[in-house]
């Protein structure tokens, strides 16, 4: 049981990574703070992915990504919960560590 957690935070790990790469390259009009946002005229909040039994949304008046899934043997169409987020200003580092939600 444990080690299926271990790979699910694994997982959830890469989804952040691969998100936050899809956002850079996808969004070629950087956001830089909310007054930016707002003046632009750009969304709060932009889908990156999904595919019913995950979310991936970014902020962009707060430059984070957050990463929501359904609990284990879910089914699409069940809740999605909060299951970590990233903060878009490590961008560039080397190893970009997610806040795991418990």
């Amino acid at each position: 049981m444990r080690n299926n957690w271990n790979v699910g935070l694994g997982l959830l790990a890469v989804a952040l990574v691969v998100a936050v790469v899809v956002m850079f390259y996808s969004n070629r009009t950087a956001v830089g703070s909310a007054a930016n946002a707002a003046d632009a005229g750009g969304a709060r909040h932009t889908i990156v992915a999904t595919d019913g039994l995950h979310l991936i949304v970014m902020d962009n008046m707060e430059d984070k990504v957050y990463f929501y899934a359904v609990d284990k043997d879910g089914k699409p169409g069940d809740e999605l919960k909060l299951r970590g987020s990233c903060e878009l200003k490590d961008v560039g580092k080397p190893v970009i560590k997610p806040a795991l939600i418990k």
